[in-house]
């Protein structure tokens, strides 16, 4: 037997509240070999038929192998009570440097690249800046707590939208689930719709065209499954990290005057004309663009039941994304401001007639006499579209999946393909992704600021939510007598960090609303478009709370810390001898893993130099 003492137990380690690692191990084997039956059942069947010969016979078994494909995942086990309690069968294909660059390069999408031009008239530059500083901070904060949370429940469907019912309240829960569900897919033909805009700086073909392509493509993408969605946003993500990497480089020695027709810059557009366009109104605008702009950092949690190694993977990303998000974001908005103008006539939103509306990053190089890099730059601005529009046709099914498995949905939904593919949650979402053919409307920009509306607000609630659950679950494991050992990854903010980042949100939500009943635009006087166009999510969270209330006939507000349930459903890492475990099959070892406890626990002690080198590993 092994001397090894760190030793990971899914669910829990006592029998009155969970099950053994040991049934758990059989339960798999039980699973595996059923499909190994299967397989060798197949393989005598085709033994027996007579041999076909040609390149029919071929097609006719690649077809076969295909439509298989679509058939409903192998039941599991009937011994496995933990199976019959959590519906997962959501295959585990996605691996660790998916992960990191999906945490990555998720958000950099229409948000940074497309939305910020809107607001950066709004606020100007300084107010921009600021504005996306502060919700920096909430960023790092939510970022910490939601590693802590879905390392422990990891192998949960549909994560971080069910911390709430598990840890908070059913309702709160139920309202976030619905909120964050339509979030992306609403985000699917947002995408849609900004790649037919970005399309326009080259031609005016007809917009459809580009939706239909881009649909179609993503769509491909997406019926290969976990893997093949993980594997494109790599191909994705690598594309957006290098041309940020480039536009910071090209966007330095514009504003040093050695490239282009312009001298030196440096804050002249801070001067004139001005760093602030709306004063302190004006900067309230940013918030809930900069939350839409960080949103999708958080889908690392939404696959945590698909990857190979989320002990390791999670931690790992949680620990690298907020360093180079510092980088990415905040050092290209601000250099965006230093060389875009927010009274420009080509930012998204201004009062320019043309509809020739471009990103800022592309003002930014082709407004000061940069050639052929602009048309680099709104390429890569598609691909980033198409990347986002990917991760919402991923993310989408997945929480519609998640709702069905909980009942809230009618339980066909809850059908999941041999190859863990959510087919008819895969449907419904492209049911939503027609509405992007209306690029081809007049009113192609106001569809978009709807589209946006519903995104940017729910995305605080998503996060509110998160640190509330987090800040519950703190509650309850002191209230419980639990140790926080039992903890895989330990948020580096702590229980504190999670309060300032429930606070920040509700700023911003209360900002938010101000600018609805007094916009900006509108010399401050109330209009209903304008208020539903900023605050359309929050009647969604209002309806859905209070209608699940009224439904169950539940009026307690909170689970109390001492009644929440601290086993079903999570991971729970304890310090133990191997016994009975030693007697399991090999498919222990995934749940061991001492090699990840042993580096997330040595992690705080190295200095900051191996820190830095780490970042980047």
């Amino acid at each position: 037997m092994n001397d090894r003492d760190d030793l990971l137990i899914d669910e829990a380690s006592t029998a009155p509240y969970s099950h053994s690692l040991y049934e758990r191990a059989n339960a798999e084997k039980q699973k595996r070999d059923f499909a190994i039956t299967e397989k060798q059942d197949e393989e005598s069947e085709q033994q027996v038929k007579p041999q076909k010969t040609g390149n029919k016979s071929k097609l006719q078994n690649e077809c076969k192998k295909i439509l298989s494909s679509f058939k409903r995942q192998l039941p599991p086990s009937q011994n496995s009570e933990l199976e019959s309690q959590e519906k997962n069968n959501l295959t585990k294909s996605i691996k660790s440097r998916h992960l990191v660059m999906i945490s990555l390069g998720t958000g950099i999408g229409t948000g940074l690249l497309v939305g910020n031009g809107q607001v950066l008239g709004t606020a100007g530059p300084a107010g921009l800046v600021l504005g996306y500083g502060v919700a920096s901070i909430m960023l790092y904060c939510i970022i910490q707590a939601a590693g802590e949370l879905g390392l422990c429940y990891a192998g949960l469907t549909g994560n971080y939208t069910r911390y709430p019912s598990i840890l908070v309240d059913p309702s709160l829960g139920f309202a976030v689930s619905v909120v964050y569900t339509i979030q992306w897919l609403t985000v699917l033909p947002l995408q849609l719709v900004t790649a037919a805009m970005t399309v326009k700086y080259w031609t005016s073909v007809n917009s459809d065209i580009f939706v239909a392509v881009v649909f179609i493509f993503v769509i491909i993408i997406n019926l290969f499954g976990s893997r093949g969605y993980a594997e494109a946003e790599f191909i994705f993500n690598i594309c957006k990290i290098l041309m940020v990497i480039g536009f910071v480089i090209l966007a330095i020695i514009i504003n040093c005057g050695g490239a282009g027709d312009r001298k030196y810059i440096g804050t002249e557009y801070w001067h004139n004309p001005g760093p602030f366009a709306h004063g302190f109104k004006g900067v309230c605008t940013v918030f809930c663009y900069a939350a839409f702009s960080y949103g999708g950092i958080e889908v690392l949690l939404l696959s945590a039941a698909e990857q190979e190694n989320p002990t390791k993977s999670i931690p790992n990303a949680c620990k690298k994304v907020v360093y180079r998000i510092l980088l990415i974001y905040m050092l290209t908005t601000i250099l965006v401001c230093f060389l875009v103008p927010y009274n420009s006539d080509e930012l998204l939103g201004s009062d320019d007639s043309s509809g020739s509306h471009a990103s800022p990053f592309v003002i930014a190089v082709a407004s000061h006499g940069v050639k052929v890099v602009p048309h680099f730059i709104n390429a890569v601005i598609l691909i980033s579209v198409i990347s986002v529009a990917n991760s919402s046709l991923y993310s989408g099914p997945r929480l519609l999946l998640s709702l069905a498995e909980q009942g809230v949905l009618p339980k066909c939904l809850a059908y999941v393909d041999r190859r863990g593919r959510p087919l008819l949650c895969f449907l419904v979402s492209l049911a939503f992704g027609c509405i992007g053919f209306v690029a081809t409307s007049d009113a192609e920009e106001e569809v978009f600021t709807w589209l946006l509306a519903i995104s940017s607000l729910s995305q605080l609630f998503i996060w509110m939510s998160m640190s509330l659950s987090h800040i519950r679950f703190r509650d309850a494991m002191a209230k419980q007598g639990r140790s926080m050992n039992e903890v895989g990854y330990k948020a580096q903010t702590g229980y504190w960090g999670s309060w300032l980042a429930v606070l920040i949100a509700v700023f911003f939500l209360v900002c938010q609303f101000w600018v609805a009943i007094a916009p900006v635009n509108d010399h401050g006087k109330l209009n209903v478009k304008v208020f539903f166009q900023n605050y359309l999510a929050m009647p969604i969270v209002l309806v859905a709370y209070f209608g699940h209330k009224i439904y169950f006939k539940s009026w307690s507000f909170w689970i109390p810390a001492d009644k929440i349930d601290l086993n079903s459903h999570r991971n729970i890492f304890v310090h133990s001898t191997l016994t009975e475990f030693d007697k399991a099959d090999d498919d222990v070892k995934e749940y061991e893993n001492q090699e990840s406890l042993e580096n997330l626990n040595n992690l705080r002690s190295r200095n900051l130099f191996k820190k830095m080198v780490n970042l980047w590993y």
